[in-house]
């Protein structure tokens, strides 16, 4: 299985005015759009939240696909950017059974969510990508005695004789 997971961290190395934080007057850095409304048991308001805005994805896989390295991903946007770093692995599954004489027998998607402790914003925490490869080999005797008794098997099944 493959996918892509988020960390949450405490250094601010993003504080990049328009990729989802903005500063307001008094210096305390924001994110933008959010409610600045603090829920009863939280910390602080999804606009204040050091978590969410620190949060970033990385990949865990051994393919060459985005997220390699810790990238941070805005709450609004992290959903559709899991979704399609989800799809470089399906599209490499693809690849590599047209390269390989095989056939994708299932790939599955899973995205995953969590809720953020420090303000209670649910956001997009990951995803996972499970493939079946079904690989021919036709040197294998094990594979052609299969197919020398499959073709015994289906010689004559479909024979329609008039008397």
């Amino acid at each position: 299985m493959t996918g892509i997971n988020s960390i949450s961290g405490t250094s601010n190395i993003y504080g990049i005015k328009g990729y989802g934080t903005e500063e307001n007057g008094s210096g305390i850095t924001l994110n933008s759009g959010e409610s600045q409304v603090i829920s009863p048991g939280r910390k602080s308001s999804p606009a204040e939240c050091e978590t969410c805005k620190n949060r970033k994805y990385q990949d865990g896989s051994d393919e060459m696909v985005s997220f390699k390295s810790a990238t941070h991903i805005s709450p609004r946007a992290a959903a559709s950017a899991v979704r399609s770093h989800e799809q470089e692995h399906v599209s490499n599954a693809y690849k590599d059974a047209a390269q390989n004489n095989g056939k994708v027998i299932s790939a599955n998607v899973s995205i995953h969510t969590s809720v953020c402790p420090e303000c209670g914003r649910s956001y997009v925490s990951g995803g996972t990508t499970s493939t079946q490869i079904k690989y021919y080999n036709e040197e294998n005797p094990y594979q052609q005695d299969l197919k020398s008794s499959d073709a015994m098997k289906y010689r004559g099944m479909s024979v329609n004789l008039a008397v």
